[in-house]
């Protein structure tokens, strides 16, 4: 017995290092070089839900690779139910991960921020819940390769920014194309967070700074929360940053040749994940680390922020709850919404840049003048930024929206998204403004999966509608209002018509024999001389009709009950009051 106590003490010793060893990350065993693979990274999540019962993961929806999207939830009382977590008040914060594999900041930081939480190594705040996607685009992380982000300065190898359907998924939130995405809309309404951040790393200048942030526009979040935003949420990011020894950026939006002149913030619409998640009234952050700095200052610059996130969330949770509360009773009244933002040149704010001086030398590949940095001439000036978008293109409310029920692709996003509905029960008339498509432009060449289509005019009239049984009434009372109407006004930059999902209206599907029209034309214009001035109307307005008889024929046609109603017809109507 007293022989085999070494060997016991021994087997323990070995145990206990063998325990303490396995939480530690791939990043870390091998000195900041490499990160997780997809497998490692769900691998190392399931060690952690096992040793740990404050953590969860659920699978949730499914992706374009054939995994399931996964999301991890730290919650210290161990409740794991969001219905539950807001009536305790706790704010939760949703982290999303790996939108483009070739930027694994977040991936690595998160999985370490977490662990040392449950270690007690780092304080969570007792009314703060984390829950992060530990990795969103896993068709691209699968395709992995150490020759993707050919300017960036590690890892080893990550994966690829096109998805399983080669989709760029920081494109993809309003239209949704992906399942990936698809699964996040439920993550989004299942957690409903109070702050979201999306961590990324960024192309573009070389200058000193490690870590630069994309805050969604104060101006577009409006009201309370913006100003709340702008005023105390964004400087106090940036104090308690530059307490850890950064000096926090806007993220660096420039078009010039060097930024050192300033620039305009990025406006993020809602295609991209901020833009989306402002449209139900969640803060939200797209974290960017400069893709030049060493992987190990990144991946702590991200896991540094992340800390701010928190500290502040729980330092404010009663005054974020207050201002998100107030801002979904307002908008459920709200009566105009802005569709188009333009920056304020009027207005900017003033920032220390500490960049590297530009110059031009002779190109070994070109022969020609090329651009470089040297970081032997560093310098520290004052930039102006351009932060303040101004709103335009105002739409009043309706007090309803009416979609036939065979746009089955765009209910089926309203119905992922939490929106509130109900079906006619029977076949139905109401009278409606129905838009008229009157002019748009389509890009030659395909943008994320769809010719988006910009420049959209419409006219509208007041007309009286049969509606089938199970056509769809949408009430304009609810805290989805905003993202209703960015979506489903057809003028709107990110609405569904400009994502083609209407296309359809756009082809015209009956017509006519133009020697029979002919006839019945003319006889028309006889008995409807107002029809005879409209035409001599356009005539004179446009000279080129006067030389194409087709033209004035077609002209006919289009303002005579002949003409096909659905032809160019936007099929969601409006109910006025």
């Amino acid at each position: 017995m007293t022989r085999a106590l070494p060997v016991i003490l021994l087997l323990l010793c070995a145990t206990f290092s063998l325990s303490a060893q396995d939480l530690t990350t791939k990043y870390e065993r091998t000195g900041a070089k490499e990160t997780v693979t997809y497998q490692e990274c769900i691998a190392y999540w399931e060690l952690l839900a096992k040793r740990f019962p404050q953590l969860k993961m659920l699978e949730i929806g499914q992706t374009d690779a054939g995994y399931p999207l996964h999301l991890v939830i730290l919650s210290q009382d161990r409740d794991f139910n969001f219905a539950s977590l807001k009536k305790k008040d706790k704010r939760v914060i949703l982290i999303n991960n790996g939108i483009h594999p070739g930027e694994p900041d977040g991936v690595d930081a998160t999985m370490m921020l977490y662990r040392d939480i449950l270690q007690g190594k780092k304080k969570l705040p007792p009314n703060v819940v984390l829950a992060a996607i530990p990795l969103y685009n896993i068709g691209g992380s699968l395709n992995r390769s150490a020759f993707y982000r050919v300017d960036q300065n590690g890892p080893a190898e990550f994966g690829s920014r096109g998805n399983g359907q080669n989709l760029d998924l920081n494109r993809d939130f309003i239209k949704a194309d992906s399942r990936n995405a698809r699964a996040f809309q439920q993550i989004y309404h299942l957690t409903d967070p109070d702050v979201f951040i999306d961590n990324h790393v960024s192309n573009g200048a070389d200058y000193q700074h490690v870590m630069t942030l994309l805050t969604t526009q104060h101006g577009k979040m409006g009201g309370p929360m913006g100003a709340f935003l702008h005023d105390t949420f964004e400087p106090e990011l940036y104090r308690l940053m530059k307490e850890k020894g950064y000096d926090l950026l806007p993220y660096v939006n420039h078009f010039g040749p060097t930024p050192d002149s300033g620039w305009v913030a990025y406006s993020d619409g809602p295609r991209y994940s901020s833009g989306y998640t402002t449209l139900f009234h969640t803060f939200g952050f797209v974290p960017e680390t400069h893709m030049l700095k060493p992987y190990k200052q990144r991946v702590e610059a991200t896991y540094a922020l992340m800390e701010c996130f928190i500290r502040f969330t729980g330092d404010n949770s009663a005054k974020i709850r207050q201002l998100r509360e107030q801002t979904k009773t307002a908008v459920k009244t709200q009566d105009k919404f802005p569709l188009s933002w333009s920056p304020d040149m009027n207005r900017h704010e003033l920032y220390t840049f500490r960049g590297f001086t530009a110059g031009y030398k002779t190109s070994e590949v070109s022969g020609l003048p090329r651009l470089y940095y040297d970081r032997s001439k560093p310098y520290e000036k004052q930039i102006k930024i351009f932060n303040t978008f101004l709103p335009g293109d105002f739409v009043s409310k309706p007090e309803a929206y009416i979609i036939p029920q065979g746009w089955w692709a765009v209910i089926g996003l309203l119905q992922n998204n939490k929106v509130q509905m109900r079906r006619f029960t029977q076949d139905t008339t109401v009278t409606v403004e129905a838009y008229r498509i009157e002019d748009y432009k389509t890009p030659q060449r395909p943008y994320e999966k769809h010719y988006l289509h910009n420049g959209v005019k419409v006219s509208s009239s007041k007309q009286t509608l049969k509606f089938l049984k199970g056509d769809y009434y949408i009430p304009m009372n609810q805290t989805a209002n905003r993202y209703l109407v960015e979506t489903l006004e057809p003028t709107g930059g990110d609405s569904f018509f400009a994502w083609n999902f209407f296309d359809a209206i756009l082809g015209q599907k009956e017509g006519y024999s133009t020697y029979v029209f002919e006839d019945t034309a003319a006889e028309y214009l006889e008995e409807h001389p107002e029809q005879r001035r409209l035409l001599e109307e356009q005539r004179a307005k446009d000279t080129t009709m006067v030389k194409s008889a087709s033209a004035q024929l077609n002209f006919v046609y289009r303002n005579s009950p002949w003409n096909e109603p659905g032809f160019m017809r936007y099929p969601v109507f409006r109910v006025i009051k």
